[in-house]
């Protein structure tokens, strides 16, 4: 099986798919592996990618582990919860201009106030803080378009957060998970399902919520692009994005016939 991030790892961060991206994914299925996404994204942006590579129905992983589908017809196969109403309180305090949503699976969000456009996908409803509060949620997302990524490192540090998982994005944007629920939790669920062991899982990604991920996988990679801490607990580091270092890992296991020696 192949486990493949989205964002980064499949498309760019404008949500291009490039051809040979495509192409590569498709040998893997001539060749009789399994492809499942495993991303941070809701299931509403991930269908749009499952759609784009023209995956045979199956499973993907969504929201960090918290909502496991089957597609097509969509059907949550697994989903988990927790209460949020401490963590929008915590955030709050700390960051009152932070704009907050929380994901509603396989519809869209419920969020606090406009978020930037193309951050998210599906239905988007605002509603009012106290609302959130009362919503049990796969995850929280908190977003802040003055602050920096680094502003948000230093942010999640102080938030003292307890009982839950959260993951850094490339941008100001932090990700709040069920305590334990990551990844490759996600993708856990699935290997059991299919009978596939993790020794036999190839994973990629190149964000700090895909480090769960590859340290679990038989062969975790990381895309060139990725921060520090992701690349140093991966098995191997592939070339950016940008120069086709997904497909250059891919062609390593699943070759095209010209293809020349990887390296």
């Amino acid at each position: 099986m192949v486990a493949l991030d989205i964002d980064g790892t499949l498309v760019d961060h404008d949500g291009y798919l490039p051809h040979e991206i495509h192409a590569a994914v498709h040998r893997i299925l001539d060749a009789g592996a399994r492809v499942v996404l495993a991303t941070g994204r809701a299931w509403a942006g991930t269908k749009i990618v499952f759609d784009a590579l023209d995956l045979p129905p199956g499973p993907a992983v969504a929201s960090n582990g918290a909502v496991v589908v089957q597609y097509p017809p969509m059907e949550i196969i697994c989903e988990v919860t927790f209460e949020p109403a401490d963590v929008i309180d915590r955030i709050t305090e700390m960051a009152p201009r932070a704009l907050i949503g929380i994901e509603e699976p396989g519809v869209g969000y419920r969020v606090t106030g406009e978020f930037p456009e193309g951050d998210l996908s599906g239905r988007v409803t605002v509603v009012p803080r106290e609302e959130l509060r009362e919503l049990p949620a796969t995850r929280v997302i908190v977003r802040d378009p003055n602050s920096t990524e680094p502003d948000f490192m230093v942010l999640a540090r102080q938030l003292g957060l307890h009982g839950v998982n959260y993951f850094i994005g490339h941008s100001a944007w932090l990700d709040i998970a069920p305590e334990g629920v990551h990844k490759a939790t996600g993708l856990a669920r699935v290997c059991a399902d299919l009978g596939i062991d993790r020794d036999d899982v190839l994973a990629m990604g190149d964000g700090r919520n895909d480090i769960e991920m590859l340290q679990w996988a038989g062969r975790g990679v990381a895309i060139g692009d990725a921060p520090a801490e992701v690349r140093v607990v991966a098995d191997h580091v592939t070339g950016r994005f940008a120069d086709g270092g997904t497909v250059r890992e891919l062609d390593r296991w699943f070759r095209r016939p010209d293809a020349a020696s990887a390296d």
